[in-house]
């Protein structure tokens, strides 16, 4: 056991090594003019090293904040007994922006401002996020499905939908004002203030 615990905890640190590597050198040269080649020499792995962590270039930019196991279908069928899924989703979505979760927008160091600047300049880094938050859509809708709280499967995917277009506008709005030059406690209250309305016209919708 303590021989898997080492050997994770170096897939950690080579992982952590090559992200940082590639965040340095998109920041200094754009994400076109970096190859896969040069960040796996700046980590100081080869090649196919590489590509056992990162399955695409993108997802060296992506990977470093999406997380399979905590989005809104994991909020949703670990959320405490009682409380109703939209609930759950508008708590999980506000305590992210008090935490100053890179994926909400409201995140003003320079890794978070280089993250959304490659994510706003690339098309195939959007593209391959767009991948991911549709299959995290469906996963979502079955969840939400299955919580027997929404009548049928076509609405649960009206809703989950909905949610996660809710949480790009919000990311997007966040992202432009950090953008602008404000800092994220500046930008914090009006955040929450958008959060909740947005949720709030969700919830309107299924009553």
């Amino acid at each position: 056991m303590e021989e898997l615990g080492l050997r994770e905890r170096k897939k950690r640190r080579t992982r952590e090594a090559i992200m940082d590597a590639a965040f340095a050198l998109f920041r200094e040269s754009g994400f076109d003019g970096v190859s896969v080649a040069d960040v796996a020499a700046a980590a100081e792995v080869s090649k196919p090293t590489l590509f056992a962590y990162f399955s695409t270039k993108e997802d060296l930019v992506l990977r470093r904040f999406l997380d399979d196991t905590s989005g809104p279908a994991f909020v949703i069928r670990n959320r405490p007994s009682g409380v109703p899924a939209l609930k759950a989703l508008r708590q999980s979505y506000l305590q992210r922006l008090a935490k100053r979760d890179t994926l909400t927008g409201l995140n003003d160091s320079t890794t978070a401002i280089t993250f959304h600047n490659l994510l706003y300049s690339t098309p195939t880094v959007m593209t391959r996020l767009t991948v991911y938050m549709l299959a995290q859509e469906r996963e979502l809708a079955t969840e939400l499905f299955a919580s027997g709280e929404l009548d049928d499967e076509f609405t649960a995917n009206i809703v989950a939908a909905q949610v996660f277009g809710v949480q790009r506008i919000l990311a997007d709005h966040n992202a432009q004002e950090i953008r602008s030059g404000r800092t994220a406690d500046e930008v914090y209250p009006a955040a929450i203030t958008r959060a909740e309305k947005a949720f709030d016209m969700v919830e309107a919708a299924l009553v």
